[in-house]
């Protein structure tokens, strides 16, 4: 799944969030000259239309409808907060509203060029107020004031004039200072950070050319087809590859623009920075360190440049400054250390372990596959190498290495598995089934075609359970949705991602644009699009499907049905599943670590729901000891739960959690952190609960096949 950012590579030099300022006085810097398109993105602009009208799934008229959505979605791209755009700017603008179909069809980018340039006209004059108001220093601040910072603006109304724009802002320059102050900085060092920080953020903004607008404008228009339709300047066609945008060289994490930040979207299976248990999707990474050099401030910057600045020589460290996705303010950094390498296709092949269950003076054993990615090793398939590697292949003899050693059943983790190949989930759903559809593909053309596992062979014909979270998307879910449709396992953990589309990249004579093209759907009939796999039985989830996953990006292809195809079911589940679930929820609220990730995910839901941050030093200092207290608590109520020592401070507790993750991640059977390790655990608990309770689907999976 592509992520390289509609707005981000424009919009973060842009000051999407000028926050952060320095007191230190620069000279107010002369307008730059409008920029104008060139013909060749007045050409790439036409030729795009065509190829959506034609090529897109969904077919959508280019008309006043969708021109109403491009120009919502242009402004927001610009100016997400509503800190830039004055009301009268708007009202202008909206002029434009129902002509940007007529211009895109023309390739007439005259009025999106012109509001670009009145977005930087503003920004630049922003800068300069700003610049002129902590020229005055920063200990002016009165921090005594009972005053707050509305964090929430995407749906404030515009700003009727630049006096209303000054208030927001020194609201805005009075929360980054005192942010930096809570951190421990100094009043000096915090003006020469900010100073940096605000000439870099302007000199991007100052900076940008004519291709950095039209790759803003154009996804602001193919967004409102989908979310996964985008068009690639040149540069960044020729510096990311499309199935693996902005995937940093070195630690393996996919990025995006998020306002001024750069966010972690997802963490590449068996990378450095995966294998470091500490960044997470949603985590913002603020500054950035070579080794034990200092760290460069990031905030504002092009995300390519963050990219560049964090890739180095393998084996070298690279630190990172980290807002992690659940701070409510913006000191609550942390520093990640992380050895660059290069991600080889054995670290991200499947492994397998034993673990043991004992219930009723019984014990029994559980294999355990872990699978990151759907991969193979196609350059090795081509030259005709008989022993090339693939994910097909590689768990197949997994499973002949654990039926040697008599398991009792078979847990397959799909956690964090974010797709790859689709012949590779079609031949793996093929290990546990004798023969039949395994997904259905529609295309644009409403054409259906079924990819199906015809050899008859049934490699594993046991207790099955697959594990799922949020981030299992794409060939994962096809894999889960088969498995479950069959009733030849059952899936725990979380609803999936809900990634239930195929692209294609097409060339451009300026650039690429990468379009939806099919949909996937299970041979129920039913789409993984949208809704994703639904969990048999669920696990807590940190990361909730507003925030992260298919149902949380705009414009997102809807669920919907098609034809079932003709299959023969191995039973059902469903009149085991109330037991199983009850069975399951009294573990997970007798388990410590399961009582911790709910009061985990508790607490960050309670902490979303204020967004208004407080200006009152004293007020911000006892709210972040009172939440420091809180994360304690729940930290040595697990701990007093499994007979450890209790901890006296959070950050004795962030320490301990750090000291968690081994060092050595080169080790398949090392254990997961606690909470992952009490999920695995009950995946194998709900096995044998199944087992136990006589489902056809487990005890008579071959024996008994229904029509």
């Amino acid at each position: 799944m592509s992520v390289i950012s509609r707005k981000h590579l424009l919009w973060s030099a842009a000051l999407g969030g000028l926050v952060f300022f320095s007191a230190v006085f620069a000279k107010q810097a002369a307008a730059p000259s409008q920029l104008e398109p060139t013909r060749e993105e007045i050409k790439a602009a036409r030729i795009s239309v065509a190829m959506l009208k034609e090529l897109h799934y969904e077919h959508k008229k280019l008309n006043d409808s969708l021109s109403s959505q491009i120009f919502d979605r242009y402004i927001k791209d610009l100016d997400s907060t509503r800190g830039y755009f004055l009301a009268s700017d708007i009202h202008e603008f909206e002029a434009y509203r129902h002509q940007l179909d007529d211009d895109l069809m023309r390739g007439d980018l005259s009025h999106a060029f012109t509001i670009y340039a009145r977005y930087q006209q503003r920004a630049n004059q922003r800068i300069d107020f700003v610049l002129k108001q902590l020229n005055k220093g920063i200990d002016r601040f009165d921090f005594e004031q009972n005053d707050y910072l509305e964090t929430k603006r995407d749906n404030a109304p515009w700003a009727s004039s630049s006096d209303e724009l000054d208030k927001i802002w020194l609201k805005r320059i009075k929360s980054a200072v005192l942010s930096l102050r809570l951190s421990g900085k100094k009043n000096e060092d915090i003006a020469k950070l900010l100073t940096k920080r605000y000439e870099t953020q302007r000199n991007n903004l100052n900076r940008n050319k004519a291709d950095d607008v039209f790759q803003v404008f154009m996804n602001s228009f193919t967004e409102t087809y989908d979310p996964h339709t985008e068009y690639f300047s040149p540069r960044s066609s020729e510096n990311f590859n499309i199935n693996m945008s902005l995937t940093l060289e070195g630690i393996g994490a996919v990025l995006q623009g998020e306002d001024e930040y750069t966010k972690i979207v997802r963490l590449v299976p068996a990378g450095p920075a995966e294998k470091s248990k500490q960044l997470k999707p949603g985590d913002r990474i603020v500054a950035v360190a070579q080794g034990n050099e200092d760290f460069v401030d990031v905030i504002g910057w092009r995300i390519d440049e963050v990219v560049d600045l964090i890739r180095g020589p393998k084996g070298s460290t690279v630190r990172l400054q980290v807002l992690p996705a659940n701070a409510v303010d913006e000191h609550q950094t942390k520093v990640i250390n992380i050895v660059r390498n290069t991600i080889k296709l054995e670290d991200q092949a499947a492994q397998k372990r034993v673990m043991t269950i004992t219930r009723n003076d019984k014990t029994y054993k559980i294999g355990v596959i872990k699978l990151p990615t759907f991969y193979a090793d196609f350059a090795a398939m081509q030259a005709g190498d008989p022993n090339y590697r693939s994910t097909t292949r590689d768990v197949l003899m997994l499973i002949n290495q654990l039926k040697e050693e008599k398991v009792d059943g078979l847990v397959l983790d799909l956690r964090n598995n974010g797709g790859g190949s689709l012949s590779e989930a079609n031949s793996l759903v093929g290990l546990f089934i004798d023969s039949g559809p395994t997904v259905q593909v529609k295309t644009a053309s409403n054409e259906v075609e079924v990819y199906s596992d015809s050899d008859g062979a049934v490699a594993y014909d046991g207790p099955l359970v697959v594990m799922v979270n949020r981030l299992s998307a794409s060939a994962a879910e096809i894999f889960a949705g088969a498995i479950q449709d069959y009733g030849r396992g059952l899936v725990v953990g979380s609803t999936t991602f809900g990634k239930g589309t195929v692209q294609s990249l097409r060339d451009l004579n300026h650039g690429q644009i990468k379009l939806t093209e099919a949909k996937f759907y299970r041979i129920s009939g039913a789409s993984t699009q949208h809704k994703g796999v639904e969990a048999d039985v669920l696990f807590p989830n940190i990361l909730q499907g507003t925030e992260i996953g298919e149902s949380a990006l705009e414009h997102a292809l809807p669920w919907d049905t098609i034809s079932p195809v003709r299959y023969m079911s191995y039973g059902s589940y469903q009149r085991q599943l109330p037991l199983l679930r009850v069975k399951s929820a009294q573990r997970q609220k007798e388990d410590p670590d399961f009582r911790y990730l709910n009061e985990q995910i508790a607490l960050a839901e309670s902490l979303k729901k204020d967004t208004r941050i407080s200006l009152n030093e004293e007020k911000r200092r006892q709210e972040q000891d009172e939440l420091d207290a809180k994360r304690l608590a729940i930290e040595n109520e697990r701990r007093k739960a499994k007979g450890q020592e209790l901890l006296k401070s959070w950050r004795e507790a962030e320490a301990a959690n750090d000291e968690e993750t081994p060092e050595d991640f080169s080790d398949p059977n090392k254990k997961e952190k606690p909470e992952d390790e009490a999920f695995v655990t009950e995946a194998a608990q709900i096995l044998l609960d199944a087992t136990e309770s006589g489902s056809k689907a487990t005890q008579d999976v071959v024996a008994k096949r229904q029509p």
